[in-house]
Order: structure tokens, then sequence, then C-alpha cells
């Protein structure tokens, strides 16, 4: 399953536990994914017991193995209530939508969401992470930890694909960028998968100073525009990260790491 399925399963999920049940309209309006996408994600999760339907009254409710869903989310991804305070912080704080995602070599899932319809989250995308990680904040992340010729096993040959106005083309380039992003600690993405939204994003450590994750935030450019504000982003997204990465470590004993999901895929 590619990692945009998987984030777009959890999206689903989410739609349905935050109102306690949904129709698929509800969850496309919810998600910002297509009806025919909906349905498809919701056959499978029907299939594997996460959801059940309600036919009399036309909509989904959580199945019977989220509960062990559950269990190894918290367990394997880090979702403890204190991380998820922590993304929902950057959200009310910032004024922003906020998320969470796991890394796991190349592969990058983000797993936790907070927004609201003053702030909502960006459109899904068509593409991993991973496939267009020279145009992500996430990927960007991903990216400033690895070293050149690791990079250029992931990264497409020039000139790289274009997803928006901004997106960089060319290595140099992108390594000149990465180079600042591991220095300062927050990777930014303008206009560059989605015109008119700004993004960025903060490594999460583990254990032995390891790349488990990143938090992020997204706004409409407007919003960023500024040295200010976006002081006031790198800030508030290095101080997140850094709780969050605590929790991580504490948990991490004779755990598997947050990525393991991933793995079972």
């Amino acid at each position: 399953m590619a990692e945009s399925t998987v984030a777009r399963t959890f999206d689903i999920l989410e739609a349905v536990a935050a109102s306690g049940g949904a129709s698929a309209k509800e969850i496309a309006d919810a998600t910002g994914l297509p009806l025919p996408t909906v349905y498809r994600l919701v056959r499978e999760l029907l299939d594997g017991d996460y959801l059940v339907h309600i036919r009399d009254e036309k909509r989904f409710e959580l199945g019977y193995k989220l509960h062990a869903l559950g269990v190894s989310l918290h367990e394997q991804v880090g979702l403890s209530r204190q991380v998820r305070a922590e993304i929902a912080g950057l959200h009310h704080h910032l004024g922003v939508a906020a998320y969470l995602a796991v890394h796991r070599g190349s592969h990058i899932v983000v797993v936790h969401t907070v927004d609201s319809p003053q702030h909502p989250r960006l459109a899904p995308i068509d593409v991993g992470f991973s496939q267009a990680a020279h145009a992500t904040a996430l990927g960007k992340i991903l990216l400033a930890a690895m070293d050149d010729d690791e990079r250029l096993l992931l990264l497409d040959p020039e000139p790289m694909p274009r997803y928006g106005p901004g997106t960089i083309t060319t290595h140099a380039e992108l390594f000149a960028q990465l180079d600042a992003v591991r220095e300062r600690g927050v990777a930014w993405e303008f206009g560059e998968v989605q015109a008119g939204a700004t993004c960025a994003a903060a490594p999460v450590r583990g254990v032995a100073g390891a790349l488990v994750g990143s938090v992020a935030i997204s706004a409409p450019d407007a919003r960023l525009a500024g040295e200010r504000a976006r002081t006031e982003v790198e800030h508030a997204l290095r101080e997140a990260a850094a709780r969050v990465g605590r929790c991580y470590r504490a948990g991490a004993r004779g755990r598997p790491s947050p990525g393991h999901l991933l793995a079972r895929r």
C-alpha cells in the first residue's frame, strides 16, 4: 500500500471517529477526497473490520478491530495523548493546520492532523511524499538527514518533476537548501506542491538522534508572509518537535520503532 493511500486511510478513520459515524459524502467533505476514492478505501476498511456499515442510516462507524489498531498506533507510532496535544497546540497557537508524520527509511506517512474550518488541512496530494521529497517540507526533512549519495538514490534525475510553481528542479539548488535545513532544523515549502500554500516542518529525533518523524504546519501564503511570522513558526515547530521527540524516546524502551507500522504493510 503506497504511503499516500495509508495517509488517506487514516484520514477516513479520523473523519468517522470525530463525528461518531459518517456517510460517504460526509467523509468526502471532511477529508477532501473524491467520492470514488472514499468508496474504494471504505470497502477495504469494511473488509478488514475497521469500519462497519449501518445500512438503515447509510452511515459508517468504527469497527471491531479499531481497539487493536489504536493500541498498535499508540505503541508503534507514538500517538499518545501528549503527542496529540502537541500537534493540537501548534494548530491553536499558530492558527494553522498541524501534522505529525512518521519516517522509516524513505517512507513518510502523515498519521495525525489537527485542523478546523478556519484553518483547513491541505488537499491530499496524488503522489507519495518519497516521490515528491524535493518539493515538500516533510520530504526535505528526510533528505536533509541523508548524505548526497543517499539523496541521489531517492531523487529523480534532473530536471526533477515540477508539482507547483515553486518546485525546485535541480539537484544543486535543492542540496544548497538542504544544507540550510540541516543547520536551521526547519524545512520550508513555498508553493512547491500546491500554489498559494506554505508549509514548514521540523524533525522529531528518537534514541541516539535518529530521525523518527516530523511535525509540520501548513497555511495560505499570506498567513506566513514576513520574517516575523516565519520566525514564530520556526520557534514553535522546534519546541514541539523537541517535546514529541522526548515522548518517543521515553516510550522507545522495549517497543518497536515508531515507523514499524510501515514495515507491516
